[in-house]
């Protein structure tokens, strides 16, 4: 059984840098000839200098090792992209790889490299205070970043820990200079004399001394801030559910989700994704148009390649077909898609839609994510597609009161649903957050209720579990409204899903990654009444 940092025991074979099994060493103690291998000391000589072939290097020790490569340096650049520049690591990464050539192992080295080290922030910080004897305010941040990358080789992938330390010092030296990668290599060996195991012991105690505050230590050990772990208790609860799944549920924050593809219906179908995916795909497990990718590129696909599908989750895709679902009555021939960017739910929509007879409206605040919103339409028949526009979806009731028949609120959130996909949103997010966002994410659903006509429908959409973005968002809304029925969305998701999709007990719909395996979408489903 190989050790918590890949090593594997004699004779099973020795691994390589990215922690590969490779063949096993030959001879031993009791055969072959390393007996003629030994010094006069009795330490065992390589066969290259017991033959006299070998030679000491006349630098610097410092000087002997610059670099690393091509995978480690690409992970590193995204993790210096997303602390310098606000980027995200999944829009800095893939183009990065195509850069850089970077495919198959490689690649999968790279993206485990780079998110498992965002995902697990916050458990190595603690890891290098504690073996760095300083503060991590007193680490520049390049520095800190290779320290972090060296640690999740150590302690979260199957790297032999001589390749984690000396490849993170030559990448030290190359990038940061002599006396970080002295640095970093001191701070690296002392993380890899204890085990996995012994440092989340220590992780927890170092945040909880007394051992009394029960989310603090398990926000540290899984990487989670301490308001994010408290916000998602208090969801869970809010929704009915047991507070002891904390666990499961930030522990599934840190899984590395898998590829999941939407198949646009009328334009392709989740069969032909399977098969175009070349065994790399199988079908999703609650809505018709899902395939989930267990590897490759999805650029590969040819179907995503020419806008006949794309990439979304699961869940996102079964709340955008539950509110094409919800009954509404009388006509259903123009349908808004308010928040529209970046156009995963606009182009699924509008598939929809060119099924029925109808048009959507696809409108984004920003430019440019209207135009990834045309992009993600180029597909779609033209006629199922009325228009897409830049505007501000907080005036659209005002200036179109009662235009159409469905409308769609995906509103702009936190984000917490999805720190699956998105680990750094964790560390961005500040619950001073809450409130500028609440106050959108009022405007908005209210611009809907008033630019949908009596008889339609009205879907709010969040990627968030918190409270205050869910839940608390449509209740205060609807204080102020006498013409709005609360939907049962339940309904129309058993519809899409089928029976076995666990709900809870109230009319909107809370999904879950640890119960679902979806990212945590939250729907609720009004109609506007006389």
């Amino acid at each position: 059984m190989s050790d918590a940092r890949g090593g594997a025991p004699g004779g099973r074979g020795r691994r390589d840098d990215r922690g590969r099994q490779g063949p096993p060493r030959t001879g031993g103690a009791s055969g072959g000839d390393t007996g003629r291998r030994r010094d006069e000391r009795g330490r065992e000589r390589g066969a290259a200098r017991a033959e006299g072939r070998g030679h000491r290097s006349a630098a610097a020790p410092t000087d002997r090792r610059r670099g690393t490569d091509a995978a480690r340096a690409a992970a590193f650049e995204v993790l210096r992209e997303v602390d310098g520049s606000d980027s995200y690591a999944n829009l800095v990464l893939p183009p990065l790889l195509r850069e850089r050539g970077l495919s198959g192992r490689d690649a999968a080295f790279a993206t485990e490299l780079a998110y498992g080290t965002l995902r697990l922030r916050g458990r190595y910080d603690v890891v290098i205070e504690l073996c760095a004897a300083r503060t991590l305010d007193r680490i520049e941040p390049p520095v800190l970043d290779l320290l972090r990358m060296g640690v999740h080789q150590l302690l979260g992938m199957r790297v032999p820990a001589h390749a984690a330390v000396s490849e993170t010092v030559g990448l030290a030296r190359e990038r940061t200079g002599v006396g970080s990668g002295q640095f970093v290599n001191a701070v690296l060996r002392a993380v890899g004399r204890e085990s996995p195991e012994t440092w989340l012991a220590r992780v927890a105690d170092h945040v909880d001394p007394a051992g009394t505050d029960a989310v603090a230590r398990l926000a540290a050990v899984e990487s989670h801030p301490v308001w994010v772990a408290r916000a998602l208790r208090e969801a869970l609860a809010g929704n009915g559910r047991d507070v002891d799944e904390l666990v499961e549920l930030m522990r599934a924050d840190n899984t590395a989700p898998e590829v999941t593809l939407v198949a646009r219906p009328g334009l392709v179908t989740a069969g032909d994704l399977v098969e175009q995916s070349r065994g790399a795909g199988r079908r999703g497990r609650w809505v018709e148009t899902a395939v989930v990718l267990s590897g490759g590129d999805p650029g590969a696909v040819a179907a995503v390649r020419e806008g006949l599908a794309g990439v979304q989750d699961e869940g996102s895709q079964l709340v955008a077909l539950a509110f094409a679902q919800a009954p509404v009555a009388g006509r259903d021939e123009r349908w808004l898609d308010l928040c529209a960017g970046p156009g995963g739910k606009s182009a699924l929509l509008a598939a929809l839609a060119s099924g029925r007879g109808a048009r959507l409206v696809a409108n984004e605040v920003a430019p440019h994510r209207a135009r990834l919103v045309e992009r993600a339409l180029v597909a779609v028949p033209a006629d199922a597609v009325e228009e897409v526009r830049t505007g501000d979806g907080r005036v659209v009731g005002q200036d179109e009161p009662a235009a159409y028949d469905r409308v769609l609120v995906d509103a702009p959130c936190t984000g917490l649903g999805a720190l699956r996909r998105r680990p750094e949103a964790r560390w961005r997010r500040v619950p001073s957050d809450l409130a500028q966002l609440g106050a959108l994410q009022r405007a908005l659903l209210s611009s809907a209720l008033d630019a949908v006509r009596p008889g339609g429908v009205v879907a709010y959409v969040t990627c968030s579990p918190h409270l205050a973005e869910t839940q608390l968002v449509v209740k205060d809304v609807l204080r102020k409204r006498s013409d709005v029925e609360v939907l049962d969305a339940r309904e129309p998701v058993r519809d899409v899903a089928g029976d076995d999709i666990p709900l809870g007990d109230r009319l909107d719909v809370q999904l879950w990654p640890h119960a679902h395996g979806t990212d945590a979408m939250f729907l609720t489903l009004l109609r506007r009444s006389g």
